[in-house]
């Protein structure tokens, strides 16, 4: 006889996340060999010493690792994925009563903290292989791809649009930031003299012009943005449009004679067995 499944689910008291995540579970491996508690001194100063708890670094880090181990394209679906998964929740210490943390907070933990920080955890991370063996440190190769980004051609539009489009998204965060940032540039900044002649131009031994031109190659102090200064002879059409679901992605040309949105991702991998990957750098097409 066939038979019906009824769905009634009734609330079990004795119930523990422990017992219901397998003993070789990923994660519980993963949990066994790296320790992330580093983190916590790696991001302290990004903290106020009083206030309200905020998510702990270690759990913010877990899900980021989370994120690329489970190939998800947003800190959304992350959460609702995590939510979904006992062996995640066992991973990052939420018990099955415990609400986990928005996805609005990831995003906001992740601009506090910026490239330095993310670029520090890696080397944490690659320092760990080291100290497992894992890293052989006598042979490199060096690769480069391109990364297909998730937004269509049709999302470009004239880079003015799109930037008054994300002011608009972000206006009041973005006013108080701007406001800093010009205060902080005008007290650092000294005042040019009245009449400015050949004689007041900077030269080669200018030690303030030698540090501003070193900072414009500082990919890390940009935050990874492309340096739109440079003019060549033909004009790249990441200057003048942008995508609006992701204004960081540039036009890149595919095999097949396609254009699509996406970036150039550079790897310096270790030769040894274990294939680990000790640099990686990721850039805008310049088109």
């Amino acid at each position: 006889m066939m038979a019906t499944k009824e769905r009634n689910f009734s609330s079990l008291e004795d119930l523990s996340l422990e017992d219901l995540v397998p003993q070789d579970n990923f994660y519980r491996r993963l949990e066994r060999t790296v320790d992330l508690s580093f983190v916590r001194e790696l991001v302290g100063d990004r903290y106020a010493s009083g206030g309200r708890p905020s998510v702990d670094p270690v759990v913010f880090f877990k899900l980021q690792l989370v994120l690329f181990l489970e190939d998800l394209r947003s800190e959304r679906q992350l959460m609702e994925v995590a939510a979904d998964r006992l062996s995640i929740r066992w991973y990052l210490g939420y018990d099955l009563n415990e609400a986990l943390p928005d996805h609005s907070s990831l995003t906001k933990i992740r601009e506090r903290y910026g490239l330095e920080v993310f670029r520090r955890f890696f080397e944490e991370i690659v320092e760990l292989c080291v100290q497992a063996g894992l890293v052989w440190g006598k042979e490199l190769y060096f690769d480069s791809t391109k990364v297909q980004a998730n937004a269509s051609m049709e999302s470009l539009l004239p880079r003015f649009v799109v930037k008054a489009h994300l002011e608009k998204l972000f206006e009041d965060e973005r006013t108080f930031e701007n406001h800093k940032s010009l205060k902080a540039e005008e007290e650092s900044t000294p005042q040019s003299p009245p009449n400015v002649g050949l004689e007041a131009l900077p030269t080669a031994e200018n030690q303030e012009l030698r540090a501003r031109n070193t900072a414009k190659g500082d990919w890390i102090s940009r935050n990874g943005a492309q340096d739109r200064s440079f003019k060549g002879q033909r004009p790249r059409t990441s200057d003048w449009c942008a995508s609006k679901t992701d204004p960081s992605a540039t036009p890149m040309k595919s095999s097949k004679g396609t254009t699509s949105l996406g970036y150039q991702v550079h790897y310096a991998v270790d030769g040894g067995k274990a294939r680990i990957i000790l640099g990686v750098l990721v850039t805008h097409l310049l088109r």
